[in-house]
């Protein structure tokens, strides 16, 4: 066994490499433990899937060894570690693509592999040594110049020319695919219903700030400035997402709403019916993408009396933030991130603030969250490491569902620790703690349910301190001024606030496309962890998202801004190789399990 770790690496992928080559399936497994992981995106299996033991990666690599014939594998840089325990970056390509991987080797075999597509063969990005040149230096009559191009451009597409794919939704994340599938030259139009790219942002009350730092939150191709705050303000983010959205030159359709969407058998496309400034128009794009963000509609409880109430009530992402209330008493109902910031702000501005919390929360104090459990992998010190963006998100998709609880963990018990003091405050005000069922803290709460948490940036502290106040427990009823609960304890209110999350993202399926449409697509978010409001049976990757659903030519894009940032690629390459007519076998489509 060679000594050093480029030399262990090197031999296994040689094995590794010829096995593959030789479709000899049996000698590909003789490299990987019995308790072995191998998670793809799109280069083997036109899918996001994760194969768990030797029996799942061989009956992957039975299917799609013809199709894929992948060779060339090589280190990209030196690999890390000892004969125990070794790591390497990896270079392969595929008969259609050229790739990228992560490989852990434990005493010489394979415990986790992460294989990604980068780009496929002959459909480029023009970037770098390829770009374009951008005029001809040539003098001719009649030459049009890049501005009466890109006019003329976005003067026919949608109307005489058809876009082959559509992005509903014109945030983030349809923003930062937008420009992946432009770079990729895939006729795409966003469509958005506020008036201009950033109000998503700009419209969510005053004092709200990214409660994500700065390293973590990059669009794609272009990165924040290296004087941008860790935490930027919302108006901020709104502001860039604009000017980003020009500069990437994209065809954007905002103050436009869609309507309703079907699927044509026929022609094989969808009809989307949007109105654009009032005027209705017809789009007929091959694929269409759903990228509405991270979740459903708004969830407003149905309480007894609530038509009753003589106040303001309106759910959280209806809040403005500011304003005057003093002399009010508010009542906000939930305990996770939206609930502590509007609870903040409703005291910053006056108010008598009561918050109910009717299950467990986890908390997790931004200090400790980027110390403990992002430093390693979007900070400066990881970058003077040299773990860049796309290495830090890769290194984070590296391990599997499966295994990341036990690697969270361990960074939730030191913060438990290193924040006994803060956390038994918040218990001696009465709040309700938790780090998830299994104690594997944020991460995976957001994973499995998107929800259950606060990052804590100084609304804890209001609740130690009485200044919100604090009520535990469910709500019975509504009467005309004031918020029962069980205990028969009421709390007087002004205005009641539900920061009681949201639905599925499937339920925009239903109405804007049908409910068996909806229902066929299934639940969206989650990987049947079996924890709270994330059933099971397992699936091992997110529910439908950047990946083919069951609904052909339907695609669902979302997440934060780090997986906007990092799953647009494969949905952006996936769609672009249908574009191309290239042959896109997808391995073991995910069963639907969960409808709305």
């Amino acid at each position: 066994m060679p000594e050093t770790p480029n030399g262990i690496v090197e031999a296994w992928l040689a094995q590794f490499d010829e096995a593959l080559r030789s479709t000899n399936t049996d000698a590909a497994l003789q490299l990987f433990e019995d308790d072995s992981y191998w998670r793809d995106f799109v280069s083997f299996t036109w899918n996001l899937k994760t194969l768990e033991g030797k029996a799942e990666i061989q009956r992957m690599l039975d299917t799609t060894l013809g199709d894929v014939q992948p060779g060339n594998w090589k280190l990209a840089e030196d690999a890390t570690g000892d004969a125990a325990n070794t790591e390497a970056w990896v270079n392969f390509e595929t008969a259609q693509a050229r790739g990228y991987a992560h490989l852990r080797l434990r005493n010489g075999k394979c415990w986790t592999l992460l294989t990604t597509m980068q780009e496929l063969k002959g459909f480029e990005e023009k970037k770098g040594p390829n770009r374009e040149k951008g005029v001809a230096h040539q003098i001719s009559k009649g030459r049009k110049s890049w501005l009466e191009l890109k006019e003329e451009e976005a003067a026919k597409l949608g109307y005489a020319d058809q876009p082959y794919t559509v992005i509903i939704g014109g945030g983030q994340g349809g923003i930062g695919l937008g420009a992946r599938l432009r770079r990729l030259g895939v006729p795409t139009i966003i469509v958005e219903k506020n008036e201009k790219p950033g109000d998503s942002w700009r419209n969510r009350y005053k004092s709200l700030h990214l409660h994500d730092p700065v390293w973590y939150d990059h669009l794609p191709y272009m990165k924040f400035p290296d004087d941008w705050p860790v935490f930027a303000a919302k108006d901020k983010i709104g502001d860039w997402l604009e000017h980003y959205t020009r500069i990437m030159e994209l065809n954007y359709w905002s103050r436009t709403e869609c309507t309703n969407a079907r699927f044509d058998e026929a022609s094989q496309e969808w009809i989307v019916e949007v109105v654009r400034d009032g005027e209705p128009v017809t789009l007929r794009p091959k694929q269409l993408v759903f990228a509405l963000g991270v979740s459903g509609y708004p969830n407003v409880p149905a309480f007894d009396g609530a038509e009753s109430f003589l106040g303001q009530q309106y759910h959280s992402s209806k809040h403005p933030g500011g304003g005057d209330w003093t002399g009010k008493k508010a009542v906000v109902i939930g305990s996770n991130n939206s609930a502590h910031d509007i609870c903040a702000d409703l005291w910053e501005h006056g108010a008598d603030v009561t918050m109910v919390q009717r299950s467990s929360t986890h908390i997790a104090r931004s200090e400790s969250l980027m110390d403990l459990a992002l430093g390693d992998l979007y900070s400066e010190k990881a970058l003077a490491n040299g773990v860049t963006t796309e290495k830090a998100d890769l290194l984070f998709a590296s391990l599997p569902y499966r295994i990341l609880p036990e690697a969270q963990i361990p960074v939730y018990q030191e913060m438990a620790k290193r924040d006994a003091g803060f956390y038994s405050q918040l218990e001696a005000a009465g709040f309700d703690l938790d780090f998830g069922v299994d104690g594997s803290g944020l991460f995976l709460k957001y994973l499995r349910r998107g929800s259950g948490y606060y990052i804590d940036v100084g609304a804890s502290q209001l609740i130690i301190e009485g200044r919100v106040k604090l009520a535990n427990g469910q709500v019975s009823k509504i009467t005309g001024n004031a918020v029962v609960m069980n205990s028969g304890a009421e709390l007087e209110a002004d205005v009641i606030i539900y920061a009681t999350g949201y639905g599925s993202m499937n339920g925009w399926l239903a109405d804007l496309v049908s409910p068996e449409v909806a229902d066929a697509v299934g639940k969206c978010w989650g990987y049947g962890s079996d924890t709270p409001k994330d059933p099971g049976p397992w699936e091992g990757e997110l529910r439908n998202m950047w990946k083919p659903t069951n609904v052909e030519s339907l695609w669902i894009h979302g997440g934060n801004l780090h997986q906007s940032r990092h799953y647009s690629n494969y949905l952006a390459l996936q769609l672009k190789a249908r574009m191309e007519g290239l042959p896109t076998p997808v391995y073991e489509l995910q069963p639907t399990h969960h409808a709305r």
